[in-house]
Formats: structure tokens, sequence, C-alpha cells
């Protein structure tokens, strides 16, 4: 038994590295498909080949969670995905709902030739992948065209600027059907300033909007992510607040009336007015 571990042990330390040397994938020595993706040594992505509906990452399950919730269990869905990493979230969506169609935009290519070798995208069904960056990839897009549009982007371990603008989640809007749901993925720490002027920006765009994120983090006790969700239609706040609630990590759910408290007096994300937070060094290990 000792043997196996440490042979696990020792395949797990060989890491693959990009082209550019930024971007690293480790096995987990704990299950036999996972790997873990950072990028110059911050966490981006865990996937497991084997089943990809095991989201490892506590703010990867909320986005679940919204997933499963904005459509009858099983439906296909037209998505867009604004930052690739791993590919964490669209392999979910291909593994829960069965012809899907999705569209990734990455501009990293040395990235996507790294997931591309050692996790291989072709058996994603439905699955393509742009190099491109967000702003540009979802430009091009015609109106009405998705169900989904997920931003989960970061660069040097923040969003990028121009996709937390009310430009872009203008954009964004354009793109999606009636009904369709806006999801985002960003990160914030003491006050949540950032946070409180990222839902004032969705809340003049969208009519209806929802936060998740864990209770220490909604205090701003410590940096960490909130999960964004917005659309023209009503969000199934209840089942989400009984998930989070119930989930192997607490998370918490704040409806429309609740983000109305919560954003007020907050100035929305517009052109340059972009100030993204940055988290603290010691957040992934760094002295």
């Amino acid at each position: 038994m000792e043997r196996r571990r440490d042979a696990r042990r020792a395949a797990a330390s060989a890491a693959e590295r990009s082209a550019d040397g930024r971007a690293e994938l480790r096995r987990d020595p704990d299950r036999a498909d996972g790997w873990l993706l950072t990028i110059e040594g911050v966490p981006q992505s865990y996937v497991d080949l084997a089943d990809p509906t095991h989201l490892s990452f506590e703010y990867m399950r909320l986005m679940g969670d919204v997933v499963d919730c904005v459509r009858p269990p099983g439906e296909p869905i037209d998505a867009v995905h604004v930052g690739g990493g791993a590919c964490t979230l669209p392999r979910y969506v291909a593994a829960t709902r069965p012809g899907s169609r999705q569209i990734v935009l990455e501009p990293d290519a040395a990235l996507l030739d790294l997931v591309r070798a050692r996790l291989p995208l072709r058996s994603v069904r439905g699955l393509r992948v742009r190099v491109t960056d967000g702003r540009s990839g979802v430009a091009a897009l015609p109106d009405a065209c998705d169900d989904l549009v997920v931003l989960d982007a970061f660069a040097d371990a923040t969003v990028p600027g121009d996709l937390v603008t009310e430009e872009f989640a203008r954009d964004v809007r354009r793109v999606l059907r009636p009904g369709g749901v806006y999801l985002a993925n960003i990160a914030d720490g003491r006050g949540l300033e950032f946070a409180r002027r990222m839902v004032a920006t969705l809340r003049g765009v969208f009519g209806h909007t929802l936060l998740l994120a864990e209770p220490g983090v909604l205090r701003g006790r410590r940096f960490g992510n909130l999960i964004l969700a917005a659309s023209d239609a009503e969000l199934p706040d209840a089942e989400l607040t009984r998930r989070a609630a119930g989930g192997a990590v607490r998370a918490r759910c704040m409806d429309s009336d609740a983000l109305a408290g919560f954003s007020a007096g907050a100035a929305p994300l517009r052109g340059g007015d972009v100030r993204v937070p940055v988290p603290p060094r010691t957040l992934f290990g760094t002295p």
C-alpha cells in the first residue's frame, strides 16, 4: 500500500508546463484522473477526466448549482464561456446536459495547447474553442444566440477590467436569448467595494440578480470568490438558497431584493473607471 501511495505522489510531482512556462498541470494524488491547473502558481481549474461532474473548487460548485437550476434537468443549452482554463464548467455542462452547444473564448494559446495535450477537449461533445479575448469574442457573436454566458476569466489572479464594465454587460445581454442567464465569477475582500459596484452594474442592465458566496467572504472577513447571476427573467432564488445552505461548504444566496440594499449608493463600473481588487500575496502561499 505504501509503495503504491509513494508512486502516486511521485507521479503527481511530475508537473507539465505550457510552452511559455506560466501554466502548470499536476496530477491529484488522491484521485486517479484528477488534474490541477495553476497559472504562475495560482490555482485556476480542477478537472476529473473520469467524472466531469466532480467540482472540487467551492465556487465552481456554486456555479454548477446555477447551471443545474436555470433550465429543467438534462435540457441542452447553448453557452459561451469567457475564460477557458481547463474547461471545468464546459465539461460539466456537456456531462449533465447532453446535446449542449458551447463555445470557449480563451486568449492564452499556450495554455490551450497544454490543456489539449493532457486533458483532451475533443471528447467534450458540442464544445468549440476560439483563441480570442473575451471582449472581442463576445462582440463577434450574433444577437440572441445563447442561453448562458459565463465569465470566469482571471489574469494575474484578477478579473480583467474590461470584462466587468456596464458596456460588457450590455453586450452580454445582447447575446442572450430571452430568459438567458449571465453567470459571473468575481473576487473581492474587505469592504466588498468592488462586489457592490459589480452588483450595481448588473442591476442596471438586467431585471433580476442574485449573489452566492460563503458567509466569511460576504462579511468581508477574507478575500474570496463571489458568484453573480443576472437575467431579464426571474432566477431560481429559492432552490439556490436551499442548495447553498445544504452544501458541503455552506454559502449564502442573496436575491434581487437583498442586493438592492447591498449595492445601495455603489456606482456602476463604466469605461476606464475600474479598479479590480488584487488578492493578498499570502492567499496562494506566496510570502
